[in-house]
């Protein structure tokens, strides 16, 4: 059933409106809360002066929406500003203390940050300007002072930025939603790229995840199937993750290990000396950004997407593990479809049963085509519960639509009508498959798989990405072991024999 992009883009809006009055909601309450239990409240001009979860969250919100509103109006400012005093403007509004960035993560960083980052290119139905606002939050950020990242350096290091690089570029290159990164040279020469948590970031995220669970269970009364309280557990469990910077070092490592001198999947090398739990240093990488991907032609385009989608379900089946963060702001292009990853945070590893579940429902949707057997098997995982008053082609049919693409051998070009389908087969219960939306659920293994079809069909939406995607799965999915389909795959299968020689027969690929 067809449904109009303005009847889409409301529909979207609305849900947005309502997670946004619903936070509203949770954040007032915590201001009455706090009004009631300590021995001062703010009264919306200055902090709340006691300790406590709901009064620390009535804080946040209040400040770190001034926060936010001060950092638009900065960079307003900043347009009309010569380069001496847009220095001088950057150096004012820098975060100086751990209070300060505490304050701006309860607005602009965060777990919840993460939401708005994955928001911007989740959706081509979204309003142009809305993306847009969204889009800053993958790249633009509050950054922190140089004395404080300086400062996070020595408590982690026990030396300065001076002493433990040969150069060091006080200004950060980039910010994201728990950190900040620098460019510098090592002692013996080396270009790097050095990421620095943000000060009381934990305390944060915390606090998101905390008001993430009253809005999942909100979530509970439009999707009465969905167990909003495994879906916390499992988010909680890789956020929290994703804070230690030695988890991350040990996946990038992983990654690249595995992909070394692969011809289109490169990861950084991690530097261990000058990593911790709140620092991370890497090789220093160049390439281009997605906004500038979008200026190359069709072939490049196309090329970059076939990397991305091997490196996705290449990593998935052959290493079992998925990094869950596809967003633009973690890939530098290159021609020729070779793209650098960044960015190991946020991963998942899988256990061997639970790709056998995901190989299982393939075979029976894609190779087999079996309508009662497919159904078989997400009733067993618990994607929809059994007895529903559906018809097994009724089944196929809501679900059939995330493998379309791979249904049929050739070129498949991945549209934006495409991607925001996919969308709506999650969100919009008002269609012919509300019943089956209703009553899903997700569970914990495919919780931060569905960053692919909440994220990656979107960037390949945005590119009209076209290729063989049936034939390039085949090479992917172990239980088919199909020949290289492109000439990409005929230069991987080609590394392979070089780099991964005692996993020939198993198609131990990227």
């Amino acid at each position: 059933m067809a449904v109009s992009p303005r009847s889409h883009r409301r529909r979207v809006l609305l849900a947005l409106a309502g997670a946004a009055a619903l936070a509203a909601g949770v954040a007032a309450a915590a201001r009455r809360r706090a009004g009631r239990v300590g021995d001062g409240a703010g009264d919306g001009a200055g902090p709340v002066r006691h300790g406590g979860r709901a009064a620390r969250n009535a804080r946040l919100a209040l400040l770190g929406a001034r926060t936010g509103g001060a950092y638009a109006a900065h960079r307003a400012r900043r347009v009309f500003a010569d380069a001496g005093r847009r220095q001088q403007l950057d150096t004012e509004f820098e975060l100086r203390t751990a209070e300060q960035i505490a304050d701006a993560l309860g607005h602009m960083k965060g777990a919840l940050m993460k939401l708005g980052q994955m928001a911007s290119y989740l959706d081509q139905g979204l309003p142009e300007h809305v993306r847009a606002a969204l889009a800053d939050l993958q790249h633009d950020a509050p950054p922190m002072s140089a004395e404080l990242a300086a400062g996070v350096l020595r408590d982690e290091l026990g030396r300065g930025p001076d002493e433990l690089f040969a150069e060091w570029d006080p200004v950060p290159i980039a910010s994201a939603s728990i950190g900040q990164v620098h460019r510098a040279i090592t002692l013996d020469g080396r270009a790097v790229a050095v990421k620095v948590q943000y000060p009381g970031v934990a305390e944060a995220v915390a606090a998101d995840l905390d008001n993430a669970g009253l809005i999942f269970a909100g979530l509970g009364q439009l999707f009465p199937g969905l167990d909003h309280r495994t879906l916390v557990a499992e988010l909680r469990e890789r956020l929290v993750e994703e804070l230690d910077y030695s988890i991350e070092a040990a996946n990038q490592q992983e990654f690249a290990r595995y992909y070394a001198d692969h011809p289109c999947i490169h990861v950084p090398a991690v530097v261990p000396a000058l990593s911790t739990r709140r620092v991370l240093t890497t090789e220093l990488s160049d390439g281009v950004r997605w906004d500038e991907l979008l200026t190359w032609s069709q072939a490049e385009k196309d090329l970059a997407a076939e990397t991305l989608y091997r490196f996705a379900f290449g990593s998935l089946y052959r290493l079992r593990a998925f990094n869950g963060d596809p967003h633009p702001g973690n890939y530098l292009f290159h021609p020729g479809g070779r793209v650098t990853f960044l960015d190991f945070g946020l991963v998942k590893h899988f256990t061997q049963t639970e790709l056998d579940d995901f190989g299982e429902m393939i075979r029976h949707m894609v190779l087999e085509h079996d309508p009662a057997a497919f159904r078989a098997t997400i009733e067993r995982i618990g994607l929809l519960p059994p007895g529903l008053p559906v018809t097994d082609h009724e089944v196929v049919d809501y679900l059939g639509h995330f493998y379309e693409f791979v249904r049929e051998a050739g070129p498949y070009t991945i549209s934006p009508e495409y991607a925001s389908e996919t969308v709506r087969r999650f969100f919009d219960t008002t269609g012919p498959y509300a019943v089956m939306q209703k009553a899903a659920n997700l569970p914990s293994s495919f919780v931060i798989i569905q960053r692919i079809n909440l994220g990656l069909y979107a960037l390949f939406g945005e590119l009209h990405a076209t290729a063989n995607w049936r034939g390039i799965a085949e090479e992917l999915w172990p239980f088919v072991d199909g020949p290289p389909s492109s000439p990409m795959g005929e230069r991987i299968e080609e590394w392979r024999r070089r780099h991964h020689p005692q996993g020939a027969s198993a198609k131990l690929s990227g």
